[in-house]
């Protein structure tokens, strides 16, 4: 049985367009280092005999425990994002790869080299998906409570001169298992109102901006937003704010879905951290897309900026329902190589700014006293070449903008481009197309800004904006288009092209949140 679904009333109102590209370019600019606070315990909420009192930590006291668990006396601090600091961030080149070689996708863990699909799927997918869990982004937990959806309230509206059917939706998170935390997602899905039959569609995290905070117009010839060339191409969108399902630091983490799960008790160290919890949400938004006669399910995808970028990048790693996605300047725990020591390091993601993105092990990596002696970034199993070759053989692009218009070096663009290269063997072995560039990650050139590799299912381009994938939208979607043969003027759409792909494993997914995805099901 899918996710329920019940209707309730229907309204009519204009839309404004709600996501500016330039004001969301200066937004997710000043989120690189902020934070969101933490949703509150159910306000009034007796804790039921039997049941523990929610802990209501800091994210220091939070990361102490973490630190205390695995028996880490010290970690390193992490370098400084502002470049007169005396611990400032590298940026030289020669100092940039101090672990020059990132782990081999295609090896398996007994040092058997992996030459077909089947052996990806059974063997060595499996290897990688169980490293990521255990020591970078955490396992969702077996017992995660079903995700029931209900529709608030449908408008008839203007998308610029187009007419869109706009649906507001809440995912209420089954919490009676623990009554005191409450977990409620805000889904808002937005189709073409003529359109044929079902259309492809995005899904965006997206912050919510607080009320009264007004949009400023945007620059004059600047592209329309995302969401007006997705109605007008015949895409829909739908959005959803991350911090609805779990907070966006580590005060936090006893709260959200994974408070919930916990009963409001801290982490242990292979749980799950925000970013794993962002994604597990996007997943049970696609749970309802499925039941969408809107909607094609086939071509849902997924896209972010920054550490929304980090997330987007971890649901297609993770859930291969996914069809394709835009990852926007995700940089360290997203598109950038742990290993190169090149801007945001491991030790920003150990530190209590950013652990709680990560699970509990994960801070092993920036120890310098511990039990287990001391570990860096060479000592983890797994890298980010290997978290986008989990998205093949499906359309993945990787966006970043430049330093100069404010897409910081901290992000390291070229480490992610070296990265997007050593991701591409994979691609080729499951029969789809990667960058086309020549030479391995170490030698490739990164293109020019401004010019795109965009002939295979593996994308990349640079843009000449800043902290915002705006400007490479208008690239995006005809390259979706491509592959995916969406929408074509008085054509029906066809499904994708048949590459190596897992097994199916289609079922109900409302409540499944612990399928095997270990041979690429969902999760």
């Amino acid at each position: 049985m899918g996710p329920v679904v019940s209707h309730a009333n229907m309204k009519i109102q204009p839309v404004i367009a709600r996501f500016m590209t330039g004001f969301l370019a200066v937004l997710m600019a000043s989120c690189l280092f902020g934070q969101q606070p933490s949703p509150a315990v159910a306000a009034g909420t007796d804790v039921p005999a039997g049941l523990p009192q929610p802990v209501n930590w800091t994210a220091e006291q939070d990361h102490q425990n973490m630190m205390d668990q695995l028996g880490i006396k010290a970690l390193r601090p992490g370098p400084s994002g502002n470049e007169s600091a005396p611990d400032h961030a590298n940026y030289d080149e020669s100092k940039a790869n101090p672990f020059p070689h990132l782990p081999d996708a295609l090896t398996l863990n007994n040092g058997k080299k992996v030459t077909s699909a089947e052996e990806w799927w059974t063997q060595r997918r499996p290897e990688i998906v169980e490293d990521f869990e255990r020591e970078v982004y955490g396992r969702v937990p077996k017992n995660v409570p079903a995700v029931t959806w209900s529709l608030a309230s449908t408008e008839n509206a203007m998308v610029t001169s187009r007419p869109v059917i706009e649906k507001h939706l809440v995912g209420r998170v089954d919490n009676s298992s623990y009554p005191p935390i409450s977990v409620d997602i805000h889904l808002t899905l937005v189709t073409p109102a003529n359109a044929p039959g079902p259309v492809p569609v995005m899904i965006m995290f997206r912050w919510v901006f607080p009320p009264g905070l007004r949009l400023p117009p945007l620059p004059p010839g600047s592209d329309p937003p995302a969401t007006e060339q997705l109605i007008a191409d015949g895409w829909g969108y739908a959005t959803v704010n991350p911090t609805d399902i779990q907070a966006d630091n580590g005060a936090g983490l006893t709260r959200g879905i994974i408070g919930l799960v916990n009963k409001g008790q801290p982490r242990k160290p292979d749980d799950w951290g925000a970013l794993r919890a962002w994604a597990w949400g996007a997943s049970r938004c696609l749970d309802y897309l499925e039941t969408d006669k809107a909607v094609d399910a086939k071509r849902v995808g997924i896209e972010g900026v920054s550490r929304y970028g980090k997330a987007a990048l971890v649901a297609m790693a993770f859930d291969t329902r996914f069809a394709v996605v835009l990852v926007g300047s995700s940089g360290e725990g997203g598109a950038k190589p742990h290993r190169r020591n090149w801007g945001e390091a491991v030790e920003n993601l150990t530190g209590t700014g950013e652990y709680h993105w990560m699970a509990g092990n994960f801070l092993k990596y920036g120890a310098s006293q511990a039990v287990f002696g001391s570990k860096n970034a060479g000592d983890l199993p797994v890298d980010s070449n290997e978290l986008i070759a989990l998205c093949a053989p499906r359309l993945t692009f990787i966006s970043y903008g430049v330093p100069e218009k404010g897409d910081a070096k901290w992000l390291d663009q070229k480490g992610s481009f070296m990265a997007t290269v050593a991701a591409g063997a994979v691609f080729r072995l499951l029969g789809a197309k990667d960058l086309g560039v020549s030479g391995d990650y170490h030698t490739a050139q990164m293109p020019p800004v401004n010019v795109g590799l965009l002939d295979g299912q593996l994308a990349w381009r640079q843009h000449d904006g800043g902290h915002t994938d705006g400007p490479n939208w208008k690239f995006f979607i005809p390259w979706a288009d491509k592959f995916l043969a969406s929408k074509k003027e008085g054509a029906s759409p066809s499904p994708p092209p048949s590459l190596s792909a897992p097994p199916p494993a289609r079922a109900s997914r409302g409540t499944s949140n612990s399928l095997d995805f270990h041979r690429g099901r969902p999760v």
